[in-house]
């Protein structure tokens, strides 16, 4: 067993969501290493979230987590790694 490091891309519900209250909720649910506003088109920006967690747990488990969060509309995951 051992930890991995990866990267999720989350889109927000609309142009209207607070950034700043999704950051908040995300911190207090994982281990979060890095967020990262990123423009993407027409003032939406979508957010690049770094995680880290066992490996036990599973990119799945944890993707799901993060469509619970409150104004994400898709999750997106990126680069995974053992750490």
């Amino acid at each position: 067993m051992g930890l991995v490091a990866a990267t999720f891309k989350l889109m927000p519900e609309d142009a209207e969501t607070n950034l700043e209250e999704v950051k908040k909720e995300i911190h207090s649910k994982m281990q979060v290493r890095q967020i990262k506003e990123i423009p993407i088109a027409f003032g939406i920006k979508i957010l690049e979230v770094l995680l880290v967690f066992e490996d036990k747990e599973g990119i799945g488990s944890v993707e799901e987590k993060l469509r619970g969060v409150k104004g994400v509309s898709s999750v997106e995951s990126g680069d995974v790694t053992l750490l």
